[in-house]
């Protein structure tokens, strides 16, 4: 069943006529910005979700991970009505409407991860051009692990990320 897609006025007048919002982005995500009242149900998770009869509204941070897990969502919406959220936080930002950002909280974890993941890679390039050819090892090994990343779903480096320090504060809301 393909649920329909709204615009973030739509969606804000559902939320304000009682339907639920639902962010099925990862908590770390969810946690540095989100919707006022949007109820955090990441993918894995998303089998808790019990609407009852309320209309649902699903946002991610553009809108593809909702479209693209469209049937996985509306199985799990047990007969109620449900909403993709157009273009998700990304465009009810755009359309005006406010967020709650808390910066204090660490970057999402795959932005970690490619951000460290580029930084090893240019410099395994700059020594493999500067020091020794053998550095290049560096970027070919990050390069394998993306690419094993991408084909299986499991990242070594984003489980690794999830235990520094910094990544281990309390999630609000």
């Amino acid at each position: 069943m393909k649920m329909q897609s709204v615009s973030a006025h739509e969606a804000q007048r559902m939320i304000a006529n009682g339907a639920i919002l639902v962010d099925i982005r990862d908590p770390d995500e969810h946690a540095r910005e989100r919707i006022h009242g949007a109820m955090n149900f990441p993918l894995a998770r998303i089998g808790e979700l019990s609407p009852g009869n309320q209309p649902v509204v699903f946002q991610c941070r553009a809108g593809m991970r909702t479209a693209a897990n469209d049937a996985v969502l509306a199985e799990n919406l047990r007969g109620a009505p449900g909403h993709i959220l157009a273009g998700g936080i990304d465009a009810w930002r755009s359309a005006g409407f406010p967020t709650i950002k808390d910066r204090k909280q660490p970057l999402e974890i795959m932005r970690q991860v490619q951000l460290i993941a580029g930084g090893l890679v240019l410099l395994g390039l700059v020594l493999g051009l500067l020091a020794s050819p053998v550095f290049a090892i560096l970027s070919a090994f990050v390069g394998a692990g993306l690419m094993l990343a991408g084909a299986t779903g499991w990242c070594g480096m984003a489980l690794l990320l999830r235990r520094m320090p910094w990544n281990r504060r309390g999630f609000a809301g």
